[in-house]
């Protein structure tokens, strides 16, 4: 597949007519892995300036570059200069695959906690009303005959658009997606035409990013302020954010709330280890949830779900049948039942409010067990969270086994000593393994204990110093069941 050079980056130039209309072969950000006839885009980053290697771009067969302007002297390739590089590169990668998100539904989620398993209640629902749908983000892409490589969040503009034609080639019409802050900051998503968006709450993460709340929120609501008029948010307002997100919403907004009668709320439920059970309202009709999932947060998330997928049209029976059939969300908040009765749960929770919500639902359902929680802090993020998802976790836990968690370059004996300082009571003990922790969790549990690992979910990896060593809680605990 080729594009004409001029045609591609007509909309990011006030005149475009010196540009020549040379065919371009593809799109790439990373000049070593530059193809002959690739449109070189070059993106200044926290640690590298793409413009530093315009050269070698061009050795590599660059047929073109787009820069932000900079002098660079005379060059042998036509160079497209534009105030933000990031932002015409989501344009022109876009324009490249024939702006495959305009014939997709789309579907948007995001928010600190909550995305996986919204995105995951909503796939469900999706599928069970007969739409062939993806779903793309932590999980990596979901979707049959495709490779799932969990990576980002969100994929930079090149991948995430020939995701979306391959996608659209194969007959899917349907895209449930997590948006995440930095790829709206990044300006990512900024040519996806979203047809739906969900906020689910925003509490204090990527902080090292963001540097202020302020600054996160202002990069979340992007995804709302460029909806269109014939888009539809719906909007968690449980969060402090939510009023906000709804004030600053361009399209229409159906609201949710466990502690207050919005648009879309529980008559009833009833929750245990083994569920929900209750009715939602939205308007007139009723749905009967009848689900595996468990904890206040889930509430959020089934709301969530019903609200948009009765803004889709979707049938009674099409809702209440999907959110049945969705039975675990991998790595969140997922059961398993040990020898001898007991029982183990692993969640991804990596942030103080994930690790209230997941150890405050153990807490009311497990009838005065003891808690043991195993989990660390990664490394080369936010610090300032980790004192604190110490003093959280002291409150629900009789144990603790602090372990590493992705300590990447960092040192592990400094992230270590920031969670202990959130500590008052000694009560936790620190491991340089992270298996051995979780085996002597499990050995060493009485009857009467409930084993909780936070932090990892399913990813197989520990990442130190560059290098990804295999690891799995996942595969530990199963050394341990019936």
């Amino acid at each position: 597949m080729k594009r004409n050079l001029q045609k591609l980056i007509a909309n990011l130039l006030p005149d475009y007519s010196q540009i020549p209309p040379i065919p371009i072969s593809g799109l790439c950000t990373g000049s070593k892995l530059v193809n002959p006839g690739d449109l070189f885009v070059a993106i200044p980053g926290t640690q590298l300036d793409g413009h530093n290697f315009i050269d070698e771009a061009i050795s590599n067969g660059a047929a073109a570059v787009i820069t932000n302007g900079r002098e660079l002297g005379t060059l042998s390739i036509p160079q497209i200069k534009v105030a933000n590089p990031r932002r015409a590169l989501s344009y022109v990668a876009s324009a490249f695959f024939g702006h495959p998100s305009r014939d997709l539904t789309v579907i948007g989620i995001t928010g600190t906690n909550g995305k996986t398993t919204t995105a995951s209640i909503v796939t469900s629902i999706l599928q069970n009303e007969g739409y062939k749908t993806a779903q793309m983000g932590t999980l990596g892409l979901l979707a049959d005959g495709f490779p799932v490589n969990p990576h980002l969040t969100t994929e930079d503009p090149i991948v995430l658009h020939t995701r979306f034609a391959e996608l659209l080639k194969q007959g899917y019409t349907h895209i449930v997606m997590e948006v995440s802050s930095h790829a709206l900051h990044q300006h990512r998503v900024a040519d996806v035409e979203f047809d739906y968006a969900v906020f689910t709450n925003l509490t204090p993460e990527h902080l090292d990013y963001h540097k202020t709340m302020e600054d996160y929120y202002h990069a979340k609501v992007k995804l709302f302020k460029g909806l269109s008029i014939t888009a539809t948010a719906i909007v968690n307002l449980d969060s402090p954010y939510g009023k906000n997100i709804r004030n600053d919403c361009s399209s229409p907004v159906l609201t949710t709330s466990l502690s207050s009668v919005e648009d879309v709320h529980f008559l009833e439920f009833t929750q245990d280890i083994n569920g929900t059970r209750g009715k939602v309202l939205v308007g007139e009709q009723e749905y009967i949830i009848d689900s595996n999932l468990t904890g206040r947060y889930n509430l959020e998330n089934l709301l969530n779900s019903v609200a948009l997928s009765h803004a889709m049209g979707f049938s009674k029976q099409s809702i209440e049948n999907g959110i049945t059939k969705c039975r675990t969300i991998p790595g969140r908040m997922e059961i398993f039942y040990l020898q001898e009765g007991r029982k183990a749960v692993i969640d991804y929770a990596h942030t103080p409010d994930a690790f209230v919500k997941v150890l405050s639902t153990i807490k009311d359902i497990i009838n005065g067990s003891k808690i043991t929680v195993v989990f660390g802090a990664g490394g080369e993020r936010d610090t300032s969270k980790r004192p604190v998802i110490a003093s959280i976790t002291e409150k629900f836990a009789n144990r603790v086994f602090i372990t590493p968690d992705n300590p990447r370059s960092e040192d592990v004996e400094t992230i270590n000593a920031n969670i202990i300082s959130g500590f008052t009571k000694k009560i936790y003990k620190i491991f340089e393994n992270r298996a051995t922790a979780i085996r002597h969790a499990v050995e060493t549990m009485e009857s009467d204990e409930i084993i909780v690992i936070l932090g990892k979910g399913r990813e197989d990896f520990q990442e130190i110093k560059g290098v990804k060593y295999p690891h799995s809680d996942i595969a530990i605990i199963e050394e341990f069941m019936v």
